[in-house]
């Protein structure tokens, strides 16, 4: 089958199983923090050729990467034409690619949002990433333009629903009338949308984002997500342990992804000589353990 007659949730699953991992590496290129052989090339060109090692150096280990958007924008031009080179090279290494924008607008924007990253440009051509972060607290209309991306070519979403940081509560946890804090009730809606694109591997292709830093909301996001993705981001520098998210893989193994990234790609900087054996070794060592607390 066709990658675009193939569900974003079963192309995730099919990955899950060949890599037996469920970890996605951030890109979050920073020059300032980039090993002394790049800092004399422009930030631009440092940043691809940085991103570029990290792929080859994690990619037996993590089943796709994350590259924050924010962290290419912020270059200009040659920051974005970066973005799209590494987006590039990461799926020619067999890797899934998941844009980290967080975009979330009203429709006629998301939908020039989702053409962006979820749409191929030309005939034949893939689009620049497999999946893409968004704001679902603008409602359906915001979100119909990705899932329309979902149906028609294959690709995913991830739905912000619960962060990681500790401001997001002045939001999040807002109680309503009855009872439930704010954020269970966007992810009841996350839920309902997803139900329109599930694959055959009983997975959809509308995730949610939950911080990995607050383990109860994690069992929680389960339960009420039980044909969802999760996207846990908030391990290694943030705090966050692989026994914290151990409850988001009871839907199957492929039912949840562990995103780390600081903790990887600049953990040469713990004293390592070489950056991209370091973060292969975090790599390896962050598959393994999370294997493990999955049960599978």
């Amino acid at each position: 089958m066709s990658v675009v007659g193939m569900t974003f949730g079963d192309r995730l699953a099919d990955a899950v199983d060949r890599k037996r991992s469920q970890v996605l590496v951030g890109l979050d290129p920073r020059p300032q923090l980039f090993p002394l052989e790049l800092r004399g090339e422009p930030a631009g060109e440092a940043s691809a050729r940085f991103c570029r090692g990290i792929v080859d150096a994690v990619a037996p280990y993590v089943v796709g990467v994350k590259p924050q958007l924010a962290f290419f924008e912020t270059l200009g031009p040659p920051g974005l034409a970066a973005f799209e080179e590494i987006c590039a090279y990461a799926r020619s290494a067999g890797l899934l690619v998941l844009a980290d924008g967080k975009r979330g607008d009203i429709g006629s924007t998301a939908r020039a949002y989702a053409a962006a990253y979820l749409e191929p440009r030309e005939e034949e051509a893939e689009p620049i990433a497999d999946a893409l972060t968004v704001n679902p607290y603008l409602g359906r209309d915001s979100i119909e333009p990705y899932l329309s991306a979902c149906r028609r070519h294959g690709r995913g979403i991830f739905c912000v629903v619960r962060t990681s940081n500790a401001g997001g509560a002045e939001v999040q946890d807002l109680e309503l009338s009855d009872g439930r804090p704010l954020w269970q009730h966007v992810a009841s809606l996350v839920a309902e949308w997803g139900a329109e694109v599930v694959g055959e591997r009983g997975l959809s292709s509308v995730g949610a984002v939950i911080g990995a830093t607050h383990p109860r909301s994690v069992a929680e996001a389960r339960r009420l997500l039980p044909q969802s993705v999760l996207l846990l981001p908030g391990l290694g520098a943030q705090g966050a342990t692989p026994a914290d998210v151990a409850r988001a893989f009871t839907s199957g193994p492929a039912s949840a992804l562990v995103a780390a990234s600081r903790s990887v790609i600049y953990a040469f900087r713990q004293g390592e000589e070489d950056w991209r054996s370091a973060a292969a070794a975090q790599a390896a060592r962050l598959r393994s353990e999370v294997w493990a607390v999955a049960g599978w």
